[in-house]
């Protein structure tokens, strides 16, 4: 049986190493259209590598995908981030679970995933072929056969699976699309919001460990650590809200705005409360000395001189009105969002190949046979957290089966 995988990254090298371990007998070849291998894997994380999510729970796990979530949950009873973790520790790559439940290799390195995927292959006799673009694919009796974009001969294969990764344009995904499949038009997700001309951006580095965010005129809104960085805001709880919100942000032109509730509690009787409880606590100590909810002490004064309340002023000389202005400033703090930009250099989008096009028990395609997809090349995406990295495992998993 020859195979061929296309796509060297992540979850093409975790199908190469599992159609191998499945059928010792095939011929596994991995086509990759450029001259760097696992360039997601080399850069996730800081460099770091952010493998996996220690969520066991798989309800809890498949919430975490705002697209493919359905699909996602039947397949994590075949291979979850226990597996995962279970794979990687056997092969010599001891993990970490840090308290966010991200894990990482011991090692802090990425080099040490990619080493581990390269000395498997290598110890299995998988060719990877680099420098190798796909034109197309024509299924021809019971084979399908491999178009390069250079030109080179054509090549034939009994499975090929696709591993090709994300498109950030439909154009990228036309090759699949004429075999029958239907496509979901790509948008970006995970990104950072940009908010030009916003004095907080002067705070930047500042980060709120919770804070509750959502977008204006929409139902949009997540809640966990916030960071202020020198364009506009970023940290996990405006990635979640990015990749919920991919679709509608994009229809939005990516211009909103923020509401942004730094003391985390919805209720704002209990901000009233809190506040007040300070003010009777503190009444001699000026604004600046007593912070509440923990928030950072430059943030904090930014807040107040947002609300035009002089640093030398005490608890106890606030009045109702001055009150009010603090307990809207701390649950509805409004700052408008114009552009976007990549989280770090973990492109990833929202969208590819339709779900439906796919029987996810095999991840064969439904419109041509022996042909597998695996991979953010579907339209799958989660959070940021290393749980795109476990779709990518659970689907190459599922998807070298060849079943």
């Amino acid at each position: 049986m020859d195979v061929a995988i296309i796509g060297g990254g992540a979850a093409g090298f975790f199908a190469a190493i599992t159609v191998k371990e499945n059928h010792p007998g095939a011929k596994v070849a991995i086509f990759e259209k450029t001259k760097n291998l696992l360039a997601k894997v080399k850069v996730s994380g800081g460099g770091r590598c952010n493998v996996t999510n220690a969520c066991a729970d798989i309800k809890q796990l498949s919430d975490a995908y705002p697209r493919g979530k359905t699909a996602l949950k039947r397949a994590f009873h075949t291979f979850n981030t226990q597996h995962a973790m279970q794979w990687f520790e056997s092969r010599g790559v001891p993990l970490i679970a840090q308290d966010d439940h991200r894990v990482f290799p011991a090692s802090q390195n990425s080099q040490t995933i990619i080493d581990c995927f390269l000395n498997q292959t290598q110890k299995l006799g998988i060719q990877i072929e680099t420098g190798c673009g796909v034109r197309s694919i024509r299924p021809i009796d019971d084979q399908l056969e491999l178009n390069f974009s250079d030109n080179a001969p054509a090549q034939r294969f009994d499975k090929i699976i696709v591993a090709s990764g994300g498109s950030p344009q439909r154009k990228g995904l036309q090759w699949l699309e004429r075999l029958g499949h239907k496509m979901i038009d790509p948008v970006p997700s995970l990104f950072t919001f940009n908010c030009p001309g916003e004095p907080i951006t002067e705070l930047m580095g500042i980060a709120v460990e919770d804070a509750r965010v959502s977008i204006q005129g929409t139902k949009l809104k997540s809640q966990g650590p916030l960071l202020i960085t020198h364009w506009g805001m970023s940290g996990p709880a405006v990635l979640k809200l990015s990749a919920f919100g991919a679709r509608i942000l994009s229809e939005m032109d990516y211009e909103f705005n923020i509401q942004v509730n730094w003391a985390a509690t919805i209720n704002n009787d209990l901000v009233m409360i809190e506040l007040r409880d300070i003010a009777n606590q503190h009444p001699g100590k000026v604004l600046p000395k007593i912070k509440p909810y923990s928030l950072p002490e430059r943030l904090w004064r930014f807040l107040l001189e947002k609300c035009e309340l002089p640093a030398t002023k005490k608890w106890g000389e606030l009045s109702k009105k001055a009150t009010n202005q603090l307990v809207n400033v701390l649950t509805n703090d409004v700052y408008s969002v114009k552009g976007k930009t990549t989280f770090k250099e973990e492109f990833v989008t929202c969208g590819g190949v339709s779900l439906a096009s796919i029987d996810f028990n095999t991840m064969q395609s439904k419109a041509c046979k022996n042909l597998y997809f695996a991979g953010e090349v579907l339209d799958i995406d989660g959070v940021t957290g290393g749980y795109n990295f476990q779709a990518a495992w659970t689907t190459g998993y599922i998807a070298g089966q060849l079943k």
